[in-house]
């Protein structure tokens, strides 16, 4: 076959209906994110489904763009969950590069599939690698060189497989439950039909995703949230972000997907049924409001370790890079903002353990972490935030954490060290303002000692002084090691001098610094 048209099209989604059919109960049985409610594959299934059956019904003998759009509007108009809405987006962003084409060659499907991957990705709130958008952009990376149609197909295919196998090792709770993704594989499914379409041969649908066990939701359990889904008509373009903000504060799995001609099906689990429909209402006009219980998941094995992590919220994206290589799982906020109740989900609920300890890095941090673990969304999980007022104390608490402590006797040495921890800083004022220690002017440095001005120092004075001025205040009621977080603005040298002032002052007092990345404070000091 030298190019899809629109007879291709419609035997595509025939053969993508006929192996999601196989797959159903195998990828349900896999079904462990975002929510274990075994039904992945009935969703994917019901979507395709529709979409087939509204090409059937609008059968189209222009172009494959014709049909392309078709099933795309029948996708978006049946999807369920969060794969189906997704599975809709691909259709979408193939309908809209094949637009202006009658058929699809090689190029224009490699181009075609690129689009799909930013589509879908657009759609979603809040991205995780490990999903069906991993397959979806390892498919596009590997279609930049394109040849003729077979052998896109074969690329796409190929790289799509592959993709899949990686997923456990991209979300922790795939690799503890030991299966791969169920959106995914189901995503992988519909490219491998693909490829036989247009080869001619039969499409491969054995498969080695099975759960090692399987265990249908408990439908005696009261729901501990909802899973939120309804058509939304009239909505201007500008109200889309608007409103998908507002379902990321409600809950999770957010999704806000378009048909390309201005309609749009909505997807949220959150607690709030009512708030979650008012978003809605104030963006457009919904319809076909589907509301389905989410029931506590049973593992679907029990995990080999311990059941239990250590995640951190912090400012600062080479703090959350150091944070990384230690091995621990951290959510980066640019300063001066606040994370998304959706975001702090994330973080908790990706991990692959029961018991979650959430170091925050600051006030707003600690707010935001305390909303997240009293959120319906968490389920059974047991989590537990410790405060701590700067990255310096995240630090201390993650040096004393041991996994092989008892849970709550961790966090105590974990809460134990943050609150030991003083805290210092070294800013530059912005503007002018009183301190108790005198008026301050736009430019001047100002040093903080847990949250207190203890100096301020003229514009143009050397910064090493200024640090040395509050790092000696700090100490003179003892220490034995300063950590030092320098921000965006710290020049180069800076940590050598203080390390040098230091040394010649108080020899006995180990020091280490590390970038921080935060652009509100030149230096973070902590003393210990």
């Amino acid at each position: 076959m030298r190019a899809l048209d629109e007879h291709a099209i419609t035997a595509w989604a025939a053969a993508c209906v006929h192996s999601l059919e196989v797959l159903c109960p195998a990828i349900n049985g896999i079904n462990v994110y975002p929510v274990a409610d075994s039904d992945t594959g009935s969703n994917l299934l019901h979507t395709m489904s529709g979409a087939h059956a509204r090409l059937a019904a609008e059968p189209t003998t222009d172009s494959a763009a014709a049909a392309l759009s078709v099933l795309a509007r029948g996708a978006v108009l049946a999807a369920r969950g969060n794969s189906g809405v997704i599975l809709s987006q691909v259709l979408r962003g193939l309908a809209e590069t094949a637009a202006a084409a009658d058929e699809l060659d090689g190029p224009t499907l490699a181009k075609a599939l690129a689009n799909a991957h930013r589509t879908a990705t657009d759609a979603v709130a809040r991205p995780v690698q490990g999903t069906m958008l991993s397959v979806l952009q390892a498919v596009a990376q590997a279609v930049t060189d394109p040849g003729d149609l077979a052998d896109v197909v074969a690329i796409a295919a190929k790289a799509a497989s592959e993709a899949l196998e990686q997923t456990p090792h991209q979300l922790p709770v795939l690799a503890s439950a030991g299966v791969v993704d169920a959106g995914a594989r189901g995503l992988v499914a519909v490219f491998d039909a693909l490829a036989g379409v247009v080869t001619g041969t039969e499409t491969q649908i054995a498969h080695s995703c099975e759960a090692h066990t399987s265990s249908e939701p408990d439908t005696e359990q009261a729901p501990y949230a909802w899973e939120v889904m309804y058509l939304l008509d009239e909505v201007a373009d500008a109200d889309v972000p608007v409103l998908r903000r507002a379902l990321s504060e409600l809950g999770d799995s957010v999704t806000v997907a378009g048909d390309g001609s201005g309609g749009h099906a909505v997807h949220v689990h959150c607690a709030d049924i009512g708030a979650a429909i008012e978003a809605g209402l104030r963006a457009g006009r919904p319809s076909g409001i589907r509301v389905e219980p989410l029931i506590t998941p049973t593992p679907i094995e029990p995990p080999s370790g311990p059941d239990r992590a250590v995640v951190a919220v912090v400012h600062g994206e080479e703090l959350a890079t150091l944070l990384r290589e230690e091995g621990f799982a951290v959510l980066a906020v640019p300063d001066h903002s606040t994370p998304s109740v959706e975001e702090m989900l994330g973080l908790i609920t990706e991990r692959a353990a029961g018991h979650i300890t959430v170091l925050a890095g600051g006030e707003s941090l600690t707010r935001a972490a305390d909303d997240a673990a009293g959120h319906p969304m968490i389920g059974d999980r047991d989590v537990v935030v410790i405060p701590c007022a700067s990255p310096v104390q995240v630090l201390s608490a993650l040096a004393v954490h041991d996994a092989g402590r008892r849970a709550n006797d961790d966090v105590v040495a974990m809460a134990e060290a943050a609150a030991a921890t003083r805290r210092g800083e070294l800013v530059v004022a912005a503007e002018e303002s009183i301190t108790w220690v005198g008026r301050a002017h736009a430019g001047d440095l100002i040093g903080f000692v847990d949250g207190e001005v203890v100096l301020v120092e003229p514009a143009g004075a050397p910064l090493a002084e200024a640090a040395m001025g509050v790092l000696s205040r700090m100490l003179a009621v003892g220490g034995e090691l300063v950590t030092v977080l320098t921000g965006t603005e710290a020049p180069a040298g800076l940590t050598d001098e203080l390390r040098e002032r230091l040394r010649a002052q108080r020899p006995e007092v180990e020091f280490v610094d590390y970038p921080g990345g935060q652009a509100d404070a030149v230096l973070l000091i902590g003393v210990e």
